[in-house]
C-alpha cells in the first residue's frame, strides 16, 4: 500500500427517541470527539480507533491506501476521499477519510 489515509471525526448525530425506545441504558458509549484525527498507514487500523467505526470504513481506507478512489462514480468532490458513518444507530459519527501526502 502506498498512501497514508487521514480519518477525521466530523460530526455526531444523536437520536434520543430511538435510544429511549430500543437501547438498554449504558453509562459510556463512545470516546470519539469532533475534530479527532487518526492516520492509517498501509491500510491498517490506527491505534485508538473505535473498532465499530473501523469496521464501517475499513474497505474504503484500504482502497484509498492502494491508490483507488472515485467511489460510486464521482460521489465525492475529492475523488481520493469518502464520508463514512459508524455503525452506531443511536449516536453515529460521520468520518471524512482522505489520502494525505506527507
Amino acid at each position: 500500500m502506498k498512501n497514508k489515509v487521514r480519518i477525521t471525526a466530523i460530526r455526531q448525530t444523536v437520536y434520543p427517541d430511538l435510544m429511549a425506545l430500543y437501547e438498554n441504558p449504558i453509562e459510556h458509549a463512545c470516546d470519539v470527539r469532533v475534530g479527532q484525527q487518526w492516520v492509517a498507514v498501509d491500510g491498517k487500523c490506527p491505534e485508538g480507533m473505535c473498532p465499530s467505526a473501523w469496521s464501517s470504513m475499513q474497505e474504503f481506507v484500504e482502497a484509498l491506501a492502494r491508490g483507488e478512489g472515485n467511489f460510486f462514480d464521482g460521489w465525492m468532490k475529492n475523488p481520493m476521499s469518502a464520508m463514512i458513518s459508524c455503525n452506531d444507530g443511536f449516536r453515529p459519527f460521520s468520518f471524512y477519510i482522505e489520502v494525505i501526502n506527507d
